[in-house]
């Protein structure tokens, strides 16, 4: 069993023009034993923004401090606290900070996917 805070994990930080302000964290994934999935938390800066990108694997997000906006490939749709959004396989997708503090998510992965 692994229990810990997530400030107690390296972060990896994401600045560039693809991604900006954005810090990542595998708060449970492969090196922890965990066979089926990955839980990662993700921090984005007011202002910032993760990549516009698509992939093969579903995914889960759930938010739980600030405000942002997710595109879905056609839109943007307003999200914050309590918020959680399925993200099937294939579609076009982006997370942005449109509030004035960080953005925190959690984000789980299948197996295989690469873990940040």
């Amino acid at each position: 069993m692994k229990i810990v805070h997530y400030e107690e994990i390296e972060a990896k930080n994401f600045d560039s023009d693809l991604a900006r302000g954005v810090t990542g964290r595998v708060l449970i994934g492969s090196a922890d034993g965990a066979e089926n999935f990955c839980m990662r938390l993700f921090t984005i800066e007011p202002g910032g923004f993760s990549p516009r990108h698509s992939h093969p694997w579903e995914h889960e997000i759930f938010f739980h401090v600030g405000h942002g906006a997710v595109w879905d490939g056609e839109g943007w749709t307003v999200v914050g606290p309590g918020v959680a959004v399925f993200v099937p396989p294939g579609v076009e997708h982006q997370v942005k900070n449109a509030g004035h503090v960080p953005l925190a998510f959690a984000c789980l992965i299948p197996k295989g996917a690469p873990e940040l």
